[in-house]
């Protein structure tokens, strides 16, 4: 799936798979104001899943639910959709349109749930 989400668009630039409490990443090389694999794992393993789970709970009071978190960091945008067995991220050249790239990571997302 991972190489799938890369050739949605050349604007991904890292993507990652938490599934069942594996994760599972890849980043283009070479990419500019990349983060460091370390901070990328943590931003994974803690990060995200805290911000889905706030997200989700705030979303299911009186919001309709939650579909996806979209973080503008200042090098680049993150997309985290959840899934039933985890999540998905994915990190988008500030350029590119998120929404757009993040409805095609969705559909990807609902032929492999």
């Amino acid at each position: 799936m991972i190489d799938q989400i890369f050739e949605l668009s050349d604007a991904v630039r890292y993507v990652a798979i938490y599934k069942n409490g594996q994760l599972e990443s890849k980043s283009k090389s070479s990419t500019a104001g990349a983060s460091s694999s370390e901070s990328d794992r943590y931003e994974e393993l803690l990060v995200n899943p805290t911000l889905l789970k706030l997200a989700s709970q705030r979303g299911n009071i009186d919001c309709g639910g939650m579909e996806y978190v979209l973080v503008r960091y200042g090098n680049f945008f993150q997309f985290v959709l959840p899934v039933p067995w985890g999540h998905v991220s994915v990190c988008i050249q500030m350029n590119a349109d998120p929404i757009e790239i993040g409805g095609r990571i969705k559909a990807l997302a609902r032929l492999e749930s």
